[in-house]
């Protein structure tokens, strides 16, 4: 299952390339969840009632908008990004959770679901069709630039916006100091009641290139 998940990964590096573009398609990005079965190996049923955009900044360059699958060279994805929806999802609040299934190797996932980020009262501005998120409070667990170990195929960065539910902010499960490897997004969720995401993207990232 390893070899066809990495197999997979690179046929989509041949298709997708470092462009500001967004998604645009509801059901692309659930297909491109799926091609690379990021539902299965999660644990989580996707089924996109919004997009969310996800900007990585970058100093010397224009910024990447990412689309699901884009292949982002190590050195662009330094962070942090911002986040906005498209479609109606309502003011907020919400909860973006960024994590990476295919720590240490995507054909040695031990340290899944390492957690890149985890943040929570997200609300949306209702100006135009872009909508970008704020965040009120603190991250819960701050944004990681991916560090996909040499040698690693590429890793698929998974960026995922649930709506908040009442009593979010009291959960103990994780916090600045909680370990980030081996975390369990879909019983986090679960206990918390995040539920399924409503949104979501994601890009590939491995090491740089050695010479």
């Amino acid at each position: 299952m390893h070899f066809t998940r990495i197999t997979r990964l690179l046929l989509l590096v041949a298709s997708f390339v470092v462009t500001s573009a967004q998604d645009t398609s509801l059901a692309a990005v659930k297909a491109a969840f799926e091609e690379v079965n990021i539902p299965e190996d999660i644990f989580i049923t996707f089924n996109p009632t919004v997009l969310l955009e996800v900007t990585l900044p970058e100093p010397n360059a224009r910024d990447i908008i990412l689309h699901a699958g884009i292949h982002v060279p190590l050195n662009d994805t330094a962070g942090p990004p911002s986040y906005a929806i498209r479609g109606n999802a309502g003011k907020g609040p919400f909860v973006v959770a960024v994590i990476d299934p295919d720590a240490p190797t995507p054909g040695d996932p031990s340290e899944a679901d390492y957690r890149h980020f985890l943040g929570a009262n997200f609300f949306a501005s209702h100006r135009g069709v872009l909508q970008p998120l704020t965040n009120t409070t603190p991250a819960i667990s701050d944004f990681l630039m991916p560090t996909p170990p040499a040698g690693s195929p590429l890793h698929r960065y998974t960026f995922l916006l649930y709506n908040q539910p009442a009593g979010f902010n009291k959960q103990t499960l994780v916090n600045s100091t909680t370990p980030v490897p081996s975390w369990n997004l879909s019983s986090f969720a679960e206990a918390t009641g995040l539920g399924q995401p409503i949104g979501g993207t994601f890009m590939l990232t491995g090491p740089n290139p050695t010479t």
